[in-house]
């Protein structure tokens, strides 16, 4: 759950909120581009990050997330035991447990999951039990617009869910009825999703990083998943078209297209392999407890009293219960991060090699690996890049490609060059450190299993103050 950089960046950004008391509408964090207009689109999730970190240190952006997984995994069990048998539902939660915990990490995406299933959940209950959507949702989504940009797929998801609902009715006058119930309903979610810092500006960022190519096709998140090696999305297939291949799963048609958008997505971005695990059960259950009906009907004793101790299992639990349960969690909890101290992944974290440079005494502005822009900016040093790819745009992170993977002559030389570079923090693998262990005005002064460090040789006397952050 610490091994993604991206956690340094979202603090950093929490810390620079809370200080200024204000959400940047420009980057105060990197070298490259002064004055680059940029909104942290996920403020509210980067000040609770950091509310966390400041109380608890590394433990506490863990049990953040760690919360919110759970309460998530709640609200999907509910609802699938409010409509299959319990052994079901267990089947089923587990399996998009594991689509999920591809994606867990301490990041604001992990923080709206709750929100994400309470979300789709009350959606597909209202056409389901042929209502219109309950309001209080429209307080959800503000709270959601300002938490992450993922607040833009819900209203895509309320379309798809307003035309199921339709659909489902069966005379003119009740799909009209129903179309002006729901119709007003996202008339207002869309109002509602512009109370944020960027307002409508919002549905621009998500286009615009949809369009991007080469960071696309550069970030390991955006992607696609290689097969090659087990996937836990090859599970959910499996499962999905075996009951499907055997008649036990009857999707309607604006379901169908719903499911099929959202396995597009997942083959497309492997990041979206757990918005399958997070959104897919609830389209999913009310057609598969239908299916599995039959099976249900046996008439042997074992399974009876096992039928019957899983669905005392699946009773709502009481109070108390519930508070004896959350004790003893928070209890485990403390005692296992007192025990081992978590910390952030050794890969995204060159604490050596910083101080080595430091140590020297030399200042300048740094090419750094995409991977270590986030403990950069946590460490308050000017970055080249980091894992805010919508803000650099593809034709930086082209350039930084083009020069790192030297895919042209003279292309490392020139972006050295240009963005005036005093010194680089690379990993070993980067077809770039190989150069520069060659290029005569550059000296390698540190190197390990995590980073490598060059510094141009005529900065390694100077002691020039360093870049501040703006």
């Amino acid at each position: 759950m610490l091994a993604d950089a991206d956690s340094y960046w979202h603090l950093a950004t929490g810390r620079w909120i809370i200080a200024n008391r204000a959400v940047p509408t420009t980057d105060p964090f990197s070298h490259s581009m002064p004055g680059v207009a940029w909104t942290a689109h996920e403020w509210g999730s980067e000040v609770l990050m950091r509310v966390a970190y400041d109380w608890a240190g590394w433990p506490g952006m863990l049990w953040l997330a760690a919360i919110a997984f759970a309460l998530t995994m709640a609200i999907m069990a509910r609802f699938l035991v409010d409509r299959m048998e319990p052994q079901h539902a267990i089947v089923l939660t587990l399996v998009c447990a594991t689509l999920m915990v591809t994606h867990l990490l301490a990041r604001p995406h992990v923080i709206v999951w709750p929100l994400t299933v309470a979300w789709v959940g009350a959606l597909v209950r209202a056409g389901e039990q042929r209502t219109a959507p309950p309001w209080y949702l429209l307080v959800m989504l503000v709270v959601w617009a300002n938490l992450h940009a993922s607040f833009t797929l819900a209203l895509g998801f309320a379309v798809a869910l307003a035309v199921d609902a339709v659909m489902q009715r069966e005379t003119t006058a009740s799909r009209v009825a129903c179309a002006r119930q729901w119709g007003a309903f996202l008339v207002v979610a869309i109002a509602c999703s512009l109370i944020n810092p960027q307002g409508i500006g919002a549905y621009e960022h998500a286009r615009s990083v949809m369009a991007m190519t080469t960071t696309l096709a550069v970030v390991n998140e955006w992607k696609s998943a290689d097969f090659h090696t087990f996937r836990p999305l090859l599970l959910w297939l499996l499962m999905v078209l075996g009951l499907a291949l055997t008649g036990r799963l009857r999707l309607s048609a604006a379901r169908l297209m719903f499911v099929c958008g959202l396995l597009y997505l997942a083959l497309k971005h492997q990041r979206y392999h757990a918005l399958v695990g997070v959104v897919s059960p609830f389209l999913l259950a009310t057609p598969i407890a239908a299916g599995l009906k039959s099976l249900t009907d046996s008439t042997g004793k074992d399974v009876e009293v096992l039928d019957r101790w899983f669905r005392a299992l699946a009773r709502p639990a009481s109070a108390n219960r519930i508070l004896l349960i959350l004790a003893l969690g928070a209890l485990l909890a403390y005692g296992n991060t007192r025990i081992s101290r978590p910390v952030p992944a050794a890969e995204i974290t060159p604490e050596r090699a910083l101080a080595a440079f430091q140590a020297t005494g030399a200042t300048g502005r740094v090419l750094n690996e995409y991977s270590f822009g986030g403990y950069l900016i946590f460490r308050g040093i000017p970055v080249f890049y980091d894992g805010r790819g919508d803000m650099y745009g593809d034709a930086l992170i082209g350039e930084a490609v083009d020069a790192l993977f030297l895919k042209h002559r003279g292309a490392l030389e020139q972006l050295l060059t240009t963005h005036q570079i005093g010194w680089t923090l690379l990993t070993p693998t980067t077809p770039a450190v190989q150069l520069l262990d060659y290029l005569p005005n550059w000296q390698r002064i540190y190197a390990d299993s995590i980073a490598v460090v060059h510094v141009r040789r005529d900065l390694l006397h100077t002691t020039a103050s360093p870049v501040p952050l703006r």
